[in-house]
């Protein structure tokens, strides 16, 4: 990778807070649930973007990213 990459990256990581994840399953042996829920922990804030759910992580899912109501990294 080269030096440019690597600062995007990094300036990514810096400035983003909340991050949906759109098909974030409720089941805890699920990868997308594994991430997310190692991003929480690392004060991301998550955004469950799934329409068979209500809340995943004790955040409220949206059945369409289009309907989240707060801005998104």
């Amino acid at each position: 990778m080269n030096f440019a990459n690597n600062e995007i990256i990094t300036r990514m990581i810096e400035q983003t807070k909340s991050i949906a994840v759109v098909g974030l399953s409720p089941k805890p042996e699920r990868i997308s649930y594994k991430v997310s829920e190692y991003l929480q922990a690392a004060d991301y804030k998550i955004i469950p973007v799934n329409p068979t759910a209500e809340s995943i992580l004790g955040e409220k899912c949206y059945a369409k990213l289009q309907e989240v109501p707060e801005d998104i990294d």
